[in-house]
């Protein structure tokens, strides 16, 4: 199974990215977290660049959350938000609506931030701002607060055991939602 990570945050070693990889080590055998690493190439949305064929960044993110069996997003808290570029680009994967790549796709959002609260606001609203795209947030939370020291030191893992467990646990939920019987999917719509 392939789940398509996403780090909110534009730098390259962001705590979010840590975050993610972090996540991938929570996979089961079998499961591989690809990131897409295009967010800063997305442009601003814009009705009239949105024809085919479009702008290339906005076709590789369609293409890698279509191919993709979950998301896992990992977002920073921007003045109570989550970043312009996350929310550019899920305003460019939720179009046109009828087809959206995000149509059903499961999703797990997990956040770090050097605050004290990990993201949760952002959390919040990402869920939010997917749901209402079409997808299937999963309502886990993750918020890693004060990620500047939240990470064992030299690796991308959380040193603090109960922060590693609630990791371990909103993973194994997601594979879990993509595991799921059709059947078990139809009883919960």
């Amino acid at each position: 199974m392939r789940v398509l990570g996403i780090a909110g945050s534009l730098r390259a070693e962001s705590h979010n990215a840590r975050l993610l990889r972090a996540a991938a080590a929570e996979l089961p055998p079998g499961w591989e977290l690809e990131r897409w690493e295009g967010l800063r190439h997305v442009p601003a949305y814009d009705e009239d660049l949105d024809v085919e064929p479009g702008p290339a960044a906005v076709g590789e993110l369609r293409e890698a959350i279509a191919g993709a069996d979950a998301l896992l997003i990992a977002t920073p808290e921007y003045n109570g938000s989550i970043p312009g570029a996350l929310k550019n680009a899920i305003d460019w994967a939720s179009r046109p609506r009828a087809t959206s790549a995000l149509l059903g796709k499961p999703a797990l959002v997990v956040g770090a931030t050097t605050g004290l609260f990990g993201a949760v606001w952002a959390q919040a609203e990402l869920r939010k701002v997917l749901r209402t795209a079409g997808a299937r947030p999963l309502e886990e939370e993750v918020p890693v607060g004060q990620a500047d020291s939240a990470f064992a030191d030299g690796e991308d893992r959380l040193a603090e055991p109960e922060l590693a467990m609630l990791l371990h646990d909103a993973v194994d939920a997601l594979v879990r939602e993509v595991s799921a019987p059709v059947e078990d999917l139809a009883r919960v719509a």
